[in-house]
């Protein structure tokens, strides 16, 4: 135990317990445990998520979560909520204020004016990038990602491309600290809910992610129908997310198709079955962060195949998994044709990314890290607690 006991906002998330969304599960499983060591922690949620009453509070593993007014409207909704959440925090004495992603830091600018409180923003990737955002909202999460950079204490970053982007972009220093895998059930083993949907394990490939333009389902649907592989499917796992027509025009394409299965959102027992039975999880994303998904898939020993953008190589390199070139149909397919054909191949670099994964992504090192930070900004004679001293504490945040 270290021996303050820190007071802790949270701003960003959208809530707990974790519906979709890969803030909400990180959240759920790092403030649990900080909790566990004798910290508190609030989190400012929005009513729209938590289903909770304007500024009641919820309890989720030690978590209070405060369910702040929001609006279910797109872009408006994170607004204002991340707007409240920096008033609310501000006129209370934490220890830290903490902002997961670039468009709720724009309101730390708020809270740095009371010099108590550390500000730290967590950067999940550039949201000002995705195709879902119009011109005004990305305008306003690069505003926000300006925000961080000039307000924040200290900037976390999960990826080692994002931390080269903020010190070539703005020469500023950042502290790496990854994703982990979430932990996922037991699932069945007669593969019951994967029959229902026609699939047959290890026979076929595995989106898993939002339907959303940046991520390239679409991509991945036109390799597969060229792909023509016999005996295999391809399963599309994932809610949409403000992208109703993106989707639509993929389910019209593969309207034909028996062979394309859209799954829609799968959490706990369900997903945790179709992931384990995926004979290749492939992630053609052009724009992420860092992937839970496929640390999750690694973790489960699925063989990976992903475009080649920075946050994939540093999963993916030194025989971890096969890369083809990022918005590459043609060489999408190749690689796929190559993976079907090379099992065993296939199945050393499964067992590489396997071992990987658990020896350096891990929610107790990630938890020991993030307060090592809060300690290092506060100045605690403690800040050197090793991960080992980290609590066990575990939790099911799929389920």
């Amino acid at each position: 135990m270290s021996n303050i006991n820190m007071k802790i906002a949270v701003i960003g998330a959208k809530g707990l317990p974790p519906k979709q969304g890969g803030i909400e599960h990180y959240c759920a499983e790092v403030y649990p445990r900080i909790v566990a060591q004798g910290h508190t922690v609030d989190l400012f949620a929005r009513s729209s998520y938590t289903e909770g009453s304007w500024f009641g509070s919820s309890d989720y593993q030690g978590v209070q979560v405060i369910s702040l007014p929001s609006f279910p409207k797109k872009g408006v909704d994170a607004f204002i909520s991340s707007a409240l959440g920096a008033i609310a925090a501000s006129g209370k004495k934490y220890d830290i204020v903490h902002f997961h992603a670039l468009g709720p830091a724009l309101f730390s600018s708020i809270t740095s004016t009371f010099r108590s409180s550390k500000i730290v923003v967590t950067c999940q990737g550039l949201d000002w990038q995705r195709a879902k955002w119009g011109n005004f909202s990305s305008k306003v999460i690069l505003a926000g990602e300006k925000a961080a950079v000039k307000f924040a204490d200290e900037i976390i970053v999960v990826s080692q491309a994002l931390q080269s982007y903020f010190s070539e972009t703005y020469k500023r220093d950042t502290v790496y600290i990854p994703n982990a895998p979430a932990g996922y059930p037991d699932s069945d083993s007669s593969f019951a809910y994967g029959k229902a949907l026609g699939l047959t394990q290890k026979r076929y490939l595995l989106f898993l992610g939002r339907l959303v333009p940046e991520k390239c389902p679409d991509l991945l649907i036109e390799a597969f129908l060229r792909l023509k592989a016999t005996g295999w499917k391809l399963v599309l796992a994932g809610g949409v997310s403000d992208t109703e027509t993106y989707t639509a025009q993929m389910l019209q394409k593969v309207a034909g198709s028996k062979q394309v299965v859209f799954a829609g959102e799968l959490r706990g027992k369900r997903l945790a079955e179709i992931v384990r039975g995926a004979g290749l999880f492939v992630l053609p994303s052009n724009l992420e962060g860092l992937p839970l998904a496929m640390l999750e898939a690694m973790r489960e020993g699925i063989p990976v195949l992903a475009s080649d953008i920075l946050p994939h190589q540093q999963l993916l390199e030194q025989e971890r998994g096969v890369l083809f070139q990022n918005g590459d149909v043609d060489d999408c397919v190749n690689a796929l044709k190559w993976a079907l054909n090379h099992p065993n191949e296939l199945a050393n670099m499964a067992a590489n990314a396997q071992r990987h994964v658990q020896r350096h992504y891990t929610w107790e090192k990630i938890t020991a890290q993030n307060i090592e930070v809060y300690q290092n900004l506060l100045g605690t004679d403690s800040a050197n607690k090793t991960v080992e001293q980290t609590s066990e504490f575990r939790v099911e945040v799929r389920g």
